[in-house]
């Protein structure tokens, strides 16, 4: 009993001490500092961690920026970022020569890169920082982060100074050349007839449009439709965002707004070796793409035109009643000749051929609709100096923004 006694005293005593034992490092002198990237307001995007993950070219912001004052000479820093449902912990390990200097340093968080991309609702997210110089705890900060959805694209982030900065060259990281639906997609256009390969621009520039034709009439076929979302959000008062539905959510969804029909559209022509353009107007967008592959001749396609007609309810109508309804036949003296609607009513024309009418009327439709409007504003798109009118070139920009992977798609 004496000796339980006698140890439970030392024990306690030990503890004591512990507690009570003077720290080496003064927090005050160290001054360990935390500070998120004031441009970005508080706000984390996922979607610009995901398309810049492998990107360390110049102009990449720093998320996090750490301060601290050596103590000693040859001092270890260590900081350690804690894990929460979106990263990992990070550790960040440092020699710091000179004793009495401020050192400034930038570790990269190790994200949960899987679970960003599934982050589809805004929610607040707490990071916290541990400081320890030679193995002993100085300090801790904690910083607070509105996370945005993931499908929420910066558009534009004004700075301190008042000065606004673009970045709707983020549009690229939605377009996803790599996406696991695209291979069973361009089969299924293989045997739409229009075209037997995709040769990007091995065959010429009749062999390029038309590639790009089978696609329009995938598209159509898909039964996508136009469907606006607001052009812009603001989750704070120095910026503005889009939100961009995903490949996948345009294919399943079957809708689009102007630029998640450029995304659909750029994801497939990528890949198939097509050159294409995302052309930005103020709170519009539009596709464009070289029938060369020097890049000569831009073609230009208005992706929302895809909603001017519906494929698969015509289909569906004619299967079940053998005939068009009033607005669906008068689709066809809109948009064809008399001569091919009057082989329609006279029962000499096929639903499949009546489709491929349809497309490539609508085709030329969309070819024709921004041609007038590049044409005024080509000056505008050629001034740098200016946000409002972009050509974003889908191969040159692919140098630095990646593609969003499909984590959650099972090919």
């Amino acid at each position: 009993m004496k000796r339980s006694l006698l140890i439970s005293l030392c024990c306690l005593l030990l503890l004591t001490s512990c507690r009570h034992r003077p720290r080496t490092y003064d927090p005050a002198l160290v001054n360990f500092n935390v500070e998120y990237n004031s441009f970005l307001d508080g706000v984390l995007y996922p979607s610009m961690v995901l398309s810049l993950a492998n990107y360390t070219g110049p102009n990449q912001e720093d998320l996090v920026t750490i301060e601290v004052t050596s103590p000693a000479n040859n001092a270890v820093l260590r900081v350690v970022i804690d894990s929460t449902e979106l990263n990992y912990v990070t550790i960040l390990q440092e020699v710091m020569p000179r004793k009495g200097e401020r050192y400034k340093f930038s570790p990269s968080v190790k994200w949960k890169y899987e679970k960003l991309y599934a982050l589809r609702q805004q929610r607040a997210l707490d990071l916290t920082y541990t400081c320890f110089i030679n193995d002993e705890e100085v300090d801790l900060k904690n910083i607070r982060l509105n996370c945005r959805s993931v499908n929420d694209c910066p558009l534009s982030i004004m700075d301190r100074r008042g000065q606004s900065h673009d970045f709707r060259w983020l549009f690229l990281g939605y377009v996803n050349e790599n996406h696991p639906y695209i291979d069973s997609i361009m089969s299924t256009i293989l045997t739409q007839g229009i075209v037997d390969s995709f040769s990007g621009y091995q065959r010429g520039s009749k062999m390029a449009e038309d590639q790009v034709r089978s696609i329009w009439y995938y598209a159509l076929n898909r039964g996508i439709t136009y469907s606006s979302i607001s052009c812009t959000a603001n989750p704070t008062r120095r910026s503005t965002t889009q939100h961009i539905r995903f490949f996948d959510e345009v294919y399943n969804s079957r809708q689009a707004n102007c630029i998640d029909a450029c995304v659909f559209f750029a994801s497939i022509m990528h890949k198939i070796g097509i050159k294409t353009v995302i052309l930005i107007e103020p709170c519009h967008a539009y596709l464009g793409y070289y029938a060369d592959k020097n890049k000569k001749d831009l073609r230009l396609l208005e992706t929302t035109i895809t909603s001017w007609v519906n494929l698969p309810a015509m289909e569906r109508t004619y299967a079940n009643e053998e005939k068009l309804n009033a607005d669906q036949h008068a689709k066809l003296v809109k948009y064809l000749t008399p001569a091919q609607v009057k082989k329609w009513d006279d029962g000499k024309m096929t639903m499949e051929e009546l489709k491929h009418l349809l497309a490539d009327a609508l085709f030329k439709q969309a070819s024709d609709y921004r041609k007038e409007s590049y044409k005024d504003n080509k000056k505008l798109f050629a001034d740098t100096t200016q946000n409002g009118y972009q050509m974003l070139q889908v191969d040159e920009l692919r140098k630095m923004v990646q593609p969003i992977s499909a984590m959650d798609i099972i090919p």
